[in-house]
């Protein structure tokens, strides 16, 4: 089976406009988050999208899907849980229902992605499919545009890496479900605190990623700056 995560587990609070997550906000003429949950529902391969929502909003989260999800058998592969404290930690609630629900073999995979990133492309997403089908873990990329600069105090170049081996991270990330979890189950306490992302648990116990090829458009809107790059992008005027 393939399962879809959103993660919408974070209060928002670097965005500063409001006492919303930032995954509610709305961009057009709908929310953030729905915009993200629409580009999953197109892709018929998904079997089941889960939405880990912050435990405050789970009924905020079940409002909105009454009100833009009309099609009742696209409803019918939406499941909303209780995100975690952290992104890693939303990713295993998810893996725990999963479980609790389905009979897995090794050949499941779960597609996890930001909420607050809703220009995912049908690309991305296919590709993301494939690849952790085929080799057990993907990472969404782009190749670093600008010189990469390392400091460990904050105060003086440490490090000025070769560009050309330097990308940034996007999401999707993508992986086989019981691989996943198997390795962050053999994470120390010490290995789990250090975490960023999920891709960081196969590269700690030394597992391949692969590279899916991202696109500069596939915003993650987190500051007031990006929400309205994002605006832009979906033609909404601006007051200057």
């Amino acid at each position: 089976m393939i399962f879809g995560a959103i993660l919408a587990g974070g209060t928002g609070s670097r965005m500063g406009l409001t006492n919303m997550p930032k995954q509610f906000l709305e961009l057009g003429d709908k929310p953030i988050i729905i915009h993200t949950l629409q580009k999953f529902l197109l892709n018929l391969k998904f079997d089941v999208i889960y939405l880990g929502v912050h435990e405050n909003w789970t009924g905020y989260m079940e409002d909105l899907i009454e009100k833009y999800i009309v099609d009742e058998e696209n409803k019918n592969r939406i499941k909303i849980i209780s995100g975690g404290a952290d992104r890693n930690s939303t990713i295993m609630n998810i893996v725990e229902d999963i479980e609790k629900n389905y009979i897995l073999t090794n050949e499941d995979i779960i597609v996890t992605h930001d909420a607050v990133r809703p220009f995912i492309t049908s690309r991305i997403l296919e590709e993301n499919i494939e690849i952790s089908l085929k080799y057990g873990a993907c990472d969404t990329v782009i190749p670093a545009i600008d010189t990469i600069v390392v400091s460990e105090n904050n105060e003086i170049i440490k490090e000025i890496p070769n560009r050309q081996y330097m990308y940034q991270g996007q999401t999707p990330q993508s992986f086989k479900i019981l691989e996943l979890k198997n390795l962050y189950n053999e994470l120390s306490k010490e290995e789990k605190e250090i975490l960023t992302d999920a891709c960081k648990i196969f590269v700690i116990k030394g597992k391949e990623v692969h590279l899916v090829r991202g696109e500069i458009s596939n915003l993650k809107i987190t500051t007031q700056e990006d929400y309205k790059i994002a605006q832009a992008m979906i033609g909404v005027k601006l007051n200057d």
